[in-house]
């Protein structure tokens, strides 16, 4: 199996979204969120904090930690299990409190490159609310985006 990274994974439709940050970030809180607002949309836990990513036919798949498989943390409540997805394919990358995010982003700062895949990122400056993205509704757009994401 391959190493893991310090991250959160929820799948969106068919979409997997990896939330990267560090720890206390709110990586596991926006994942609960965007579960929770799924709406009609199909959405699943595919991981909390320990997500295993492999690239494979030039895209990158997301795996739980086996000892991990379903479980979650809710600060201020501890672990909880929910139903969760074995594996996804990553399409959107969210960054919480990445250093150097800029007012208006170039195309470039956008993008992400895991294990050689391209993959559209969402950069969440330090300070910034990261339900915002749920709240403007840029999530869904993202990911209908795909590659070369614009916000403006």
């Amino acid at each position: 199996m391959t190493p893991t990274i310090h991250a959160s994974a929820v799948l969106f439709g068919h979409r997997g979204i990896l939330i990267r940050g560090p720890s206390g970030s709110g990586k596991s809180r926006l994942a609960l969120t965007i579960l929770q607002n799924a709406g009609a949309d199909f959405a699943r836990l595919v991981g909390d904090d320990r997500i295993h990513l492999e690239a494979a036919h030039g895209r990158l798949l997301m795996r739980p930690a086996k000892a991990l498989e379903g479980l979650i943390e809710v600060r201020g409540i501890g672990i909880i299990r929910l139903p969760y997805e074995p594996v996804a394919v990553t399409s959107l990358v969210i960054d919480l409190d990445a250093p150097g995010v800029v007012r208006l982003p170039q195309e470039t700062d956008l993008d992400a490159k895991i294990e050689g895949v391209a993959l559209a990122r969402l950069p969440v400056a330090p300070g910034d609310d990261p339900l915002a993205l749920l709240r403007a509704n840029l999530l869904p757009k993202a990911l209908s985006g795909g590659q070369n994401l614009t916000l403006r």
